[in-house]
């Protein structure tokens, strides 16, 4: 199977929208339309086939053959690959709401912070020039705790209404 990143996916990788591990990134690179899934499972990259179906359930890959609609999304919104599980709809992070709510509340903090982290960054980035430095102090974040301590100046940022996403996958 050839898989090749879709819009979303040369969005996420230009601004930092979704955060990806160094591996993911580096194999992400590697999908050109040319390389196969084994060649890039296969290239020495320490990258596992969950690290790409996350991609794929992102909306970050697609396959190679359709549109480019067909590559980020199916008829039913999920990601077009027929062999791999579809979890979580192929849309923006903030649109994942469902997704972060239906979660248990028992989340563990580093979980929490895995949902928040691409809602912040999104938000921040959406901010423009103004929110530059903003953005920077999301991305610098490594814990939910810090995470959570910029709340407030994102809060004020974007509004209440945008920001409740985050607030959701923070402490929901």
């Amino acid at each position: 199977m050839i898989l090749v990143k879709t819009e979303a996916g040369h969005q996420a990788l230009k601004d930092r929208s979704v955060r990806l591990t160094p591996r993911q990134r580096s194999a992400f690179i590697l999908f050109d339309g040319k390389r196969s899934l084994n060649d890039v499972l296969e290239a020495g990259m320490g990258i596992a086939r969950e690290d790409i179906d996350q991609m794929v359930e992102l909306g970050l890959l697609g396959q190679v053959g359709g549109s480019s609609d067909a590559a980020n999304a199916g008829a039913d919104g999920k990601p077009a690959m027929p062999d791999v599980p579809a979890r979580v709809p192929s849309a923006p992070p903030t649109e994942m709401l469902p997704v972060a709510s239906s979660l248990p509340s028992e989340r563990s903090s580093q979980q929490r912070y895995k949902d928040a982290y691409p809602i912040a960054t999104q938000l921040t980035g959406s901010l423009g020039l103004r929110g530059f430095r903003l953005n920077l102090s999301v991305e610098g974040t490594s814990t939910y705790e810090e995470l959570v301590e910029l709340l407030p100046k994102i809060r004020a940022a974007v509004g209440p209404e945008k920001v409740a996403a985050l607030e959701l996958a923070l402490v929901g």
